[in-house]
């Protein structure tokens, strides 16, 4: 199996995911060049957290137009698998790739913290080596993270159980207080409906060692490279 983990400029959690990838889960990975087309030897790809382009216009909103973007499309359509985090959950908002849009937080103010978040389902390729209903704890770093949708799509993203983390207490609670942005319904993170894209705004890949004060987020990406070794097998 082979990642990738694509590097717009200003990107700055590209070498985290790196890390993560090749130390913890121990497999070959890879950066991509946003202005990279051709991702016809990889398995998944990570879109990391940052600042692409300087966060000009709307965080997320100039990489959607990024060469390698419409390469992602066409990678997600084949039923590969895409993750984005935090900077990548915008941009596969803005591209289209995922409903709904993150806006500013609900202060106004950066948030970079440890919060908790539950999670919904582990009927994902991303969260089948999680519990669902378990609670992690992962640090947010964001200004825009506050995800918003009109009333139908809230409604499909629960009928179709596409609500994948929610922000919540220490003990898996959704309180107003556990909510650090102002969120539509505390959601944190979904998938699309065919369940191989998704985004969450929480940083799991700063969350792989204890070292770091948490290792809760390292079963994210084993999630993933478990989903691509059965699917190799």
């Amino acid at each position: 199996m082979k990642f990738g983990v694509i590097v717009f400029p200003g990107s700055n959690c590209d070498h985290d995911a790196y890390h993560v990838i090749s130390k913890h889960v121990g497999q070959p990975v890879d950066f991509i060049w946003h202005r990279e087309t051709d991702l016809s030897t990889y398995d998944a790809v990570i879109i990391p957290g940052g600042f692409s382009y300087g966060d000009y216009l709307r965080a997320g909103a100039l990489a959607r137009f990024s060469p390698v973007m419409n390469s992602v499309k066409k990678f997600s359509r084949s039923g590969r698998l895409v993750l984005g985090i935090c900077n990548g959950f915008q941009i596969l908002c803005e591209a289209g790739l995922l409903p709904g849009a993150l806006i500013r937080n609900r202060d106004l103010h950066f948030i970079c913290e440890h919060v908790y978040v539950r999670v919904e389902t582990s009927d994902t390729p991303f969260t089948n080596e999680l519990r669902g209903g378990g609670v992690l704890h992962i640090p947010i770093a964001h200004a825009e993270g506050n995800y918003v949708c009109d009333d139908l799509t809230l409604a499909e993203l629960k009928r179709d159980n596409r609500i994948v983390f929610r922000y919540c207490d220490k003990d898996g609670a959704i309180t107003d207080a556990a909510n650090p942005n102002g969120s539509r319904q505390n959601i944190a993170g979904i998938c699309n409906h065919e369940r191989n894209v998704v985004g969450l705004m929480p940083h799991p890949e700063r969350a792989c060692e204890d070292l770091l004060g948490s290792s809760d987020g390292r079963d994210i990406f084993r999630s993933l490279a478990a989903t691509v070794a059965a699917a190799a097998a």
